[in-house]
């Protein structure tokens, strides 16, 4: 699939090798029951939010949930039951820190209005999960001190940046750089890229 999508985007050419570790990654985190966890600022946020609804439920496949699972579903009610084993797909773990309104303003007015992903990475990371940070600049606060306190919890790092990388680079086990530091078109490469790891994830995960 990534020489497919390299075929495409030619452009993303020199992130390929990048690209390849950060599915790598991924994908042994989930074969662990590993979750993802998400953060960005303004479109990087938007983009956060974007990859778990990828991950969460059908994306190109539609993930029927298992025989067993039916079973379990059924079992409980048969109507509502039934209900759910036609409908529910699939989830790979991820949650977006962008969101949580409550937890993000309370954490900002109490102890520091860059401390709102921190503060989730240290409560929901589980040594082994991935830190997802996207940043075009690489050097969002925000951003770089999660990646502190998810390095310090035990989890990985993917860092999706601009082509100088900032802070997140170092901080990164992973981080794809797209070519360019023009701030839209980061974000148009980011989805491009994002896009990518997630349809391979989910071929991964769901074999048909």
């Amino acid at each position: 699939m990534l020489d497919m999508f390299i075929e495409t985007h030619p452009q993303l050419s020199g992130c390929k090798a990048d690209i390849a570790s950060a599915l790598a990654l991924l994908q042994a985190s989930y074969a662990q029951g590993g979750k993802l966890l998400v953060a960005g600022n303004g479109g990087s946020a938007a983009d956060a939010e974007h990859i778990v609804g990828e991950l969460m439920k059908g994306f190109l496949l539609r993930r029927p949930v298992s025989v067993a699972e039916r079973s379990a579903l059924t079992v409980l009610d048969t109507e509502l039951g039934g209900y759910l084993a036609e409908r529910l797909q699939g989830a790979m773990p991820a949650i977006a820190l962008t969101g949580h309104l409550a937890l993000s303003t309370a954490v900002a007015n109490d102890n520091g209005g860059d401390l709102p992903f921190a503060q989730q990475v240290w409560g929901y990371g589980r040594p082994g999960d991935v830190f997802w940070g996207i940043s075009t600049s690489g050097n969002s606060r925000s951003v770089a001190l999660a990646a502190v306190a998810a390095k310090a919890k035990g989890l990985h790092i993917i860092g999706l940046t601009g082509a100088k990388g900032g802070r997140l680079a170092a901080l990164a086990d992973v981080c794809v750089r797209a070519p360019s530091d023009e701030t839209f078109e980061v974000q148009e490469h980011h989805v491009a890229i994002y896009h990518f790891l997630c349809a391979a994830l989910e071929r991964s995960a769901f074999p048909s």
